[in-house]
């Protein structure tokens, strides 16, 4: 099954969580200091908010089961005559208290999307990294 993803800059993350908890009527997935993930299945939704930049909205994406999914969505993505720049295969990465496999692309108005498939949590925002492994131009998740 595939979810999408909304990811969303938030200024407090203490009143932003008790709004999407009721909005969606559940409790959060993860919940950290500075991060929160509730993944929803009706509708199906991977929606985080975070504290980490200005808010709005920090990119969109969709999240596929596994690598053989994710790997279709970008072939089929990378097989549009329209021009669009072709998506590079994923690259591995941890960010958002997640080890995933992603590929990021930008549309027309330069809105970042990632294309991603999640392996398993992380203990801390960017993993065992140090700095922001999963940045694509100016975007960082």
């Amino acid at each position: 099954m595939k979810r999408v993803h909304i990811h969303l800059f938030v200024d407090d993350i203490t009143t932003s969580t008790s709004f999407y908890n009721d909005l969606f009527t559940t409790k959060p997935s993860l919940t950290q200091e500075d991060y929160v993930r509730w993944e929803l299945t009706d509708p199906p939704l991977n929606f985080a908010i975070s504290n980490h930049g200005k808010a709005g909205i920090d990119h969109l994406g969709i999240q596929s089961e596994d690598g053989i999914e994710l790997e279709k969505m970008i072939a089929q993505y990378n097989s549009n005559e329209a021009g669009n720049d072709k998506l590079d295969m994923p690259e591995e990465t941890s960010c958002c208290y997640a080890r995933s496999t992603k590929s990021w692309l930008s549309d027309p108005q330069g809105t970042q999307w990632e294309l991603f498939t999640t392996h398993h949590n992380e203990t801390a925002f960017y993993g065992q990294q140090s700095s922001s492994s999963c940045c694509s131009g100016t975007s960082c998740c």
